[in-house]
């Protein structure tokens, strides 16, 4: 077994996760795996079913340090009729097994159609060479025991996980033998996107010259390939238009710029889809239009692209689309000049603006901005716009595109009054060019008939009346301060800023967070004459206020959670700290913190100190499940500082399944893709596989969500919206409402702060303004409209033009970076090179001295660089991150993040911090090659050995 067999075995596990149960390769494992372990692996799939199974073995194989396992396992795969599986990773190629996912998505929606049609016994003698002979035993002993419905299921699950390249043609051959109805669903000539439809000509409804094709549910915009409820994959018939969408669209078939503002659910997308092809048929013989449709969430872009190649490229047109995961992999140049219609994230086209890929937005003929509302400051959309109006006002004869916004409320920002609210709306047309503000006003009947408003509720709950697990955490963090106050007693008259005010913080609230963050920055450049002590005092600065940073998150969780969550999280980062270097003071700390576990163990388990909001939770979510068994529910949450998100969700997630009366509802969790120093967000295929087993798993009846679903994505019809301690702006008060989709849909807002009610109150009030000041702006003349308009914009150009040229003085002297953490040396700037614009490695064979590497936990490759390890500063009483080594093609070089150094000034000995590389204004100099080939084979010999 070679490093790079394991590193590819390591990075290809998703695949074998899918497909392989391990159960059925145990006994060919006994050299390898201990009883102990079969049983355990066997207990997991019992437990948790054959991909947790997979995830447990690969994570057992690939800690294998004996020989021949490798062969071994490849073998087994052999021996238990693995083909496929056995051939991709002897080749390491798994374009066959990839190619067999639409089919697999196809049979998952299909699946109930095929539960109550398909007689299993009846077929598996023709597929049984595309199972494993255990699964066909598996599938006669459920249908004789659990009967026919349950077999089916079962042969089902099994196909799922099949890796025989022909399975899915000889399931269409088996049923077409057996005449099976189903045969007629099941199509593989042209692959799972091409489901057969009905001959419904006689419903053929045509509007505005547009054939309208495209089918959509109105009460829920499902238009992601995985999105129907029902089990039976998406068709497309002849569909008339709502007559409340063709309201919608009219203005923008006539041209003009216009905001859509329209509630969720209503099908706006397919307003989108009206607009567009009416605009691309506009154009005469011999011209062609070119539009470009912008979504800053990747899973919006997603769904949309989606939607739109499905629409039109049946009708001769071609659809591409770019995101920031795509664009380091194809040229936006030739993807924008060979497609007509293309789908953006919308930073993709900021770059190429400023990097002349695209060289003017006149190359567009439409521009479509969903979500709209958010093109204001320093977004995206409002960079674009910045292009657009200057090419506008700057008296350009080169064409501009229509421009249309999509949204469910255009908001109103601060305004206290109508006449402020539409002053901001007017800001927004502004900044999108639009004089015409589109809403229902004509079939408004229709619309309610469609778009059904929940009726709303607020809970105000009392917190614990007494709370000991508070109790002892404060007097922890308490003896934590008093710790870090001695530090600076050692000082004298040397004091640091914002320490005096360490008594006027509240334990377990943001406001403490902040104070802990503005100690942490002081420290870092803090100086004294003795180096070494300044090191020593920084460091112990650091790990007080860090330790103190964790008792304050898991306050937070305790205020929201149960303390068994919040005893959790700290047992686990005290777990992490034993595991590190685990200095003197962090093995104070620990002693401190072990003194009262026992007793912090005791509270956890007492059903007296339960939390009251979730005891309410408990009541609302049972008592509306007792009404309608059927509720499908989507729970807001929001973390409060800046605690890790997942973990706090993950928290409700494990109370909702451990809560006897609840566990039933099989909760999903859908977090954000951001990134901070603290957390990794959700990834994209993560989220796609959180919301398809909300849509597709009636069993799974709630959605733990954070703001990254109120916004935009398509999510299964709701009947219950809660707000736990979750209050936005007016925007999201209706993003989130509009999840409530089902007739007689209710929203709870569920909270012990009544500041959160009342803002939640404001917001309705807001929304009235909102509505008053569009119905306001919608009566005014066009013309006076445009010209208020005008005015905005040249006014705001002449702010923007200004502060354009106050432009940052280049800082050309040498600087040092020092180890945030211990200020240790690092390097100089002078050795800091910037690779491919973004990214800043070090060269010199100095710099290998003063960090070590690890192992990535997650070695994947992005554009040109490939991760192979994290490093960090090498004093073993620090070790703190630094930043990733990377294989950047012919070299293994490091990637460091400013955000872990203190900048100090050569001369003056000045220290300063850094959150980004871009506020960071030294002289950058690019990587050249030449440079480092000298010598590269040293820095591979010294900087990989560890990593083999």
């Amino acid at each position: 077994m070679t490093a790079e067999q394991r590193r590819n075995l390591h990075a290809f596990r998703g695949y074998v996760r899918k497909i392989l149960d391990p159960t059925y390769i145990l006994s060919y494992m006994t050299p390898w795996f201990k009883d102990d372990v079969v049983q355990n692996i066997q207990a997991e799939k019992n437990n948790k079913g054959p991909t947790e199974a997979a995830s447990l073995f690969l994570q057992i194989l690939l800690e294998l340090q004996e020989e021949g396992w490798f062969r071994g396992f490849l073998d087994a795969l052999h021996q238990a009729g693995y083909s496929g599986l056995y051939e991709a990773i002897e080749s390491w190629d798994f374009q066959k097994i990839e190619k067999l996912e639409e089919y697999r998505l196809l049979l998952k929606r299909l699946q109930p159609e095929f539960k109550t049609t398909i007689n299993p016994e009846d077929i598996l003698p023709e597929i049984s060479g595309c199972l494993i002979n255990q699964e066909c035993e598996e599938i006669i002993q459920i249908s004789s025991n659990k009967g026919l419905m349950a077999g089916a299921e079962k042969m089902v699950e099994c196909l799922l996980r099949s890796d025989k390249e022909n399975w899915p043609k000889t399931l269409k051959l088996a049923l077409e033998k057996e005449e099976s109805k189903f045969s007629e669903l099941w199509m593989v000539e042209k692959g799972a996107e091409t489901i057969q439809m009905k001959d419904l000509e006689d419903d053929e409804m045509k509007t505005l010259d547009v054939q309208i094709v495209y089918k959509e549910e109105p009460e829920n915009q499902n238009l992601s390939q995985n999105s129907c409820p029902s089990g039976v994959p998406p068709t497309y018939s002849p569909l008339k238009p709502r007559n409340y969408q063709l309201e919608l669209a009219l203005p923008a078939q006539k041209g003009k710029n216009t905001i859509i503002c329209a509630p969720t659910g209503c099908g706006k997308t397919f307003v989108s889809l009206l607009i567009c092809e009416h605009h691309l048929k506009k154009f005469p013989q011999g011209r062609k239009g070119k539009v470009v449709f912008f979504a800053v969430q990747l899973p919006v872009y997603e769904q949309q692209k989606s939607a739109f190649s499905k629409h039109f490229e049946r009708l001769g047109y071609k659809v591409a689309g770019i995101s920031g995961a795509t664009a380091d992999n194809v040229s936006v140049e030739q993807i924008i000049e060979n497609n007509d219609i293309i789908i953006l994230t919308p930073q993709i086209l900021v770059n190429s603006l400023k990097n002349g890929t695209v060289p003017s937005l006149s190359i567009f003929t439409l521009m479509i901005f969903d979500e709209c509302h958010n093109t204001n400051k320093h977004h995206p959309y409002n960079m674009i716009m910045f292009n657009y109006l200057d090419q506008k006002l700057g008296g350009s004869s080169d064409s501009l595109p229509q421009v249309i916004g999509l949204t469910a409320s255009v908001g109103v920002g601060d305004a206290k009054n109508t006449a402020e609210a539409t002053e901001y709306i007017c800001k927004v047309c502004a900044s999108l060019d639009t004089s015409v503000v589109t809403t229902v006003r004509d079939n408004l009947e229709e619309l309610e008939e469609v778009v059904y408003k929940p009726q709303k509720f607020f809970r105000k709950v009392e917190s614990r009346t007494t709370d000991k697990f508070k109790c002892i955490i404060s007097q922890l963090m308490a003896e934590t301060e008093a710790l870090a106050k001695s530090i600076f007693e050692e000082l004298g008259t040397v004091t640091l800023e914002n320490l005096s005010q360490i008594q006027n913080r509240n334990f377990g609230t943001q406001k403490y967070e902040q104070w802990i963050i503005a100690v942490q920055k002081a420290c870092m450049v803090f100086q004294m004459p003795d180096k070494d002590e300044e090191s020593r005092i920084c460091k112990a600065l650091f790990l007080y206020t860090s330790h103190l940073r964790k008792y304050n998150d898991a306050l937070i969780i305790n205020e929201d959670a149960r303390v068994k969550d919040a005893l959790n999280y700290l047992k686990n980062f005290f777990r992490n700290v034993r595991a590190a270097g685990f200095d003197a003071i962090e093995q104070d700390l620990t002693q401190r913190f072990e003194e009262k576990l026992l007793e912090l163990e005791d509270i956890s388990m007492d059903p007296s100190n339960e939390n009251p909001k979730l005891e309410d939770l408990s009541f609302i979510l049972q008592e509306e499940y007792h009404l309608n068994p059927e509720t499908r529910t989507i729970l807001f949450a929001k973390t409060r500082a800046l605690l890790t998100t997942a973990l706090y969700f993950q928290a409700l997630k494990n109370w909702i399944e451990e809560h006897p009366r609840l566990r039933f509802l099989k909760p999903g969790v859908l977090t954000g893709r951001g990134r901070t120093s603290q957390t990794m967000g959700m990834t994209l295929p993560a989220q796609k596989c959180a919301l398809d087993a909300f849509r597709t798993n009636r069993d799974s009846k709630i959605l733990i969500a954070t703001s990254v679903a109120d916004e935009g994505i398509d999510i299964a019809q709701c009947n219950l919206v809660i707000l736990y301690e979750y209050v936005g702006n007016v925007i999201k008060m209706i993003q989130t409402r509009g999840r409530g989709r089902a007739r007689g849909s209710k929203c709870f807002l569920l909270t012990s702060n009544a500041d959160v009610i009342e803002k939640e109150k404001i917001n309705i009030c807001k929304e009235k303004m909102m509505n008053d000041s569009i119905s306001s702006l919608q009566s005014w003349n066009e013309a006076e409209f445009k010209e208020k308009i005008l005015q905005i914009q040249s006014h705001e150009k002449l702010i923007r033009d200004n502060q354009g040229k106050v432009k940052p003085v280049l800082d050309k002297k040498n600087k040092k970076l020092l180890c945030r953490k211990c200020k240790t040396f690092a390097c100089y700037t002078a050795d800091v090179r910037v690779v491919e614009e973004c990214y800043f490695t070090v060269v010199g064979d100095a710099f290998r001295e003063r960090f070590m590497t690890k192992l990535h936990p997650r070695p994947t490759k992005f554009g040109s660089f490939e991760k192979k390890a994290k490093i960090f500063c090498a004093r073993k009483d620090c070790l703190h991150d630094w930043g990733i080594h990377v294989r950047y093609k012919a070299f293994e070089i490091p990637v460091i993040k400013i955000i872990s150094f203190v900048v100090e000034d050569v001369v003056t000995g000045a220290q300063t911090l850094y959150a980004k590389w871009k506020d960071f204004n030294f002289e950058k100099i690019p990587f050249d090659a030449a440079e480092l080939y000298s010598h590269a084979q040293d820095l591979n010999l010294q900087g990989m050995d560890g990593l083999e």
